[in-house]
């Protein structure tokens, strides 16, 4: 009986692996990505396409290694009630170069259906002051992603 007990509580109540500083950057990273597809109400096959890019290239991830990063991200994502969870951690660790390629990411995302609505320059704007990118590196990002996406 009390092997039984001790195996319920092993199965149930067992803690969830301890992810790293890295793993978490990247989820932090990727939900900040995901957020930004969603916050049109609008899902489009390029956005998603585009996060997975952007993923892939700034992480150096296989496409394995992506998606079961974006599973994780979305369930982040889906119980945060602000974007501070994720910007704490991205702004203790990554420099202000790190920074300015992350809202150029997001802003690649906010463009890739071809249409930028106000929620989704109103986002970057937000993870962007999070983040401590000034004014004008948030400007120059997006008129980089702009002019490549031209």
């Amino acid at each position: 009986m009390l092997n039984q007990i001790k195996l319920f509580f092993e199965q149930h109540m067992a803690l969830p692996p301890v992810q790293s500083d890295e793993q978490n950057l990247h989820i932090a990273c990727a939900a900040l990505l995901i957020e930004m597809m969603h916050i049109d109400d609008e899902l489009q096959y390029e956005e998603q396409q585009t996060i997975v890019a952007r993923l892939e290239e700034l992480f150096s991830l296989t496409r394995e290694q992506t998606s079961a990063l974006l599973e994780l991200a979305e369930q982040q994502r889906n119980a945060a009630t602000d974007y501070f969870q994720f910007t704490h951690l991205i702004n203790r660790e990554f420099s202000s170069e790190q920074k300015i390629q992350l809202i150029e990411a997001l802003w690649r995302v906010a463009y890739a259906d071809e249409k930028l609505c106000m929620y989704e320059e109103h986002m970057v704007r937000k993870v962007a002051d999070l983040l401590h990118v000034s004014h004008l590196d948030y400007i120059m990002a997006k008129n980089r992603v702009k002019a490549e996406l031209a």
